[in-house]
């Protein structure tokens, strides 16, 4: 693997050999902390998780009635997860497409371009006419600003994550790798306070008809201040000579997958857990209580608000317990724990008000801790050469597998067989996690 070279190198001679397709800039005398870089991958993150979730609660609850009026309400909700699960699939197209735009351009453009595409779907899911008004037409437009948000997600990859893996200190890994993941707690307060917010204060009707809009308002202006700020950020002379000395530009996929196919696959599967568990208490308890229960769901949303509190403690924890005993053991130990967690699913989500508050509860604060280290245990594998490539190809492949069909299989299963399949569902992404830990160490061991 090649070496990594710290933050001090930049105040270094620049006239060194840079891979191919980077530029030679002279930075600043100032030193750029890990503090500063986080600043920047949180900024990305919690804008992007907002998006998220304005577009995942409007699945459960909005797009069911405002676009499949004509089916029932349990089958429109699976139409809309339908939809969701676009966006994941078409995330990973997005990466390979905007690496080469960068490889042929610059990262400038590729993240410039990934913001045209991110503001034109959001904003033109805020102006959607429904299906009343449009009719199927309005499906298929709802299925193509999917896939646009899909694709600038994967666009918008800036390398700050991988940057900042490089640069943390070798003794708080743990600890900087947590940051970005605060991002999703961030983001799913605001996206579920907005909505929490209009449906106390508008009637149903009203709601549906023009209230659920305002959340997408607001995420379009929000991924357009925080695209700007991460573009400004990322083209300084500073980062840009920092992403240049650590090697962080594109290479070819099929180079890639060529020789790290084995990391990139046990790095999308090693967080499995968390991500399935990770729809599981957001989205999936959503549609869930919508279809089942007279339960206030603006209500129930506090109760996640709440919850996803305790998943920012349980993100900060999770830094100093890895940097402790490791980011892959504590990512098994909490795939055990989430396992074990699955087998109570049914009995929590089917036992009322209070059973249904214990498992968000329960579920956030294990997610907190899992999620807090998912991101970045396997994929430190890669060599220097692949990680900006390899990073941003195993996180798209481990939303897809792990979290994009999870509202989707859950309600399906759930509402035909019973909760008992959620809870399975959750044990085969525990299970998957183990088993991807595994054979990673297996591996190193082998390898060394």
């Amino acid at each position: 693997m090649a070496t990594t070279t710290s933050i001090s190198d930049v105040q270094a001679d620049v006239h060194h050999q840079t891979s191919p397709g980077a530029r030679s800039i002279n930075a600043r005398d100032g030193h750029i902390s890990p503090g500063e870089i986080a600043i920047g991958v949180v900024i990305g993150r919690a804008s992007e998780y907002f998006d998220f979730f304005v577009y995942a609660i409007a699945s459960a609850l909005v797009f069911p009635s405002v676009f499949f009026p004509y089916d029932s309400r349990l089958d429109g909700t699976l139409y809309a997860f339908a939809i969701f699960a676009l966006a994941f699939i078409a995330r990973p197209i997005g990466t390979v497409a905007f690496m080469a735009v960068q490889h042929h351009f610059t990262r400038e453009t590729k993240l410039t371009l990934a913001l045209l595409i991110m503001g034109v779907s959001t904003a033109g899911i805020a102006f959607l006419p429904d299906y009343a008004s449009l009719g199927t037409t309005s499906l298929v437009f709802l299925a193509l600003l999917r896939i646009g948000q899909g694709i600038a997600q994967g666009g918008s990859w800036d390398g700050l994550p991988s940057l900042l893996a490089l640069n943390a200190p070798e003794h708080k890994r743990g600890w900087y790798a947590m940051l970005g993941q605060l991002g999703a707690p961030i983001g799913f307060v605001i996206a579920a306070g907005l909505f929490s917010y209009l449906m106390s204060n508008l009637s149903s009707l009203d709601f549906l008809e023009f209230g659920w809009r305002y959340p997408f308002y607001v995420a379009f202006a929000i991924n357009v201040v925080a695209l700007f700020a991460r573009l400004r950020l990322v083209t300084t002379h500073e980062y840009s000579h920092l992403l240049d000395e650590h090697q962080l530009d594109p290479v070819p996929v099929g180079e890639l997958m060529s020789s790290q196919s084995r990391n990139v696959i046990i790095g999308a599967l090693a967080a499995l857990a968390s991500y399935a568990l990770f729809h599981l208490v957001t989205v999936f308890p959503l549609s869930w209580i919508s279809l089942t229960s007279q339960r206030s769901i603006a209500g129930f949303l506090q109760v996640q608000m709440f919850g996803v509190a305790l998943m920012a403690v349980g993100i900060i924890i999770s830094g100093f317990i890895a940097d402790r005993v490791g980011r892959r053991r504590t990512l098994g130990t909490l795939a055990t724990m989430i396992g074990i967690f699955s087998l109570f699913v049914p009995f929590l989500i089917g036992s009322g008000e209070t059973g249904q508050d214990a498992f968000i509860l329960i579920g956030f604060s294990l997610l907190g801790l899992s999620y807090g280290q998912a991101a970045g245990a396997v994929t430190s594998n890669f060599p220097q050469r692949f990680r900006y490539t390899g990073a941003a190809l195993t996180s798209d492949l481990a939303w897809l597998v792990g979290a994009g069909f999870a509202p989707l299989v859950a309600l399906g299963l759930s509402s035909h067989f019973g909760l008992a399949y959620a809870g399975v569902y959750l044990l085969s992404g525990a299970v998957s996690s183990l088993a991807a830990l595994s054979i990673n160490r297996a591996w190193s061991i082998r390898d060394n």
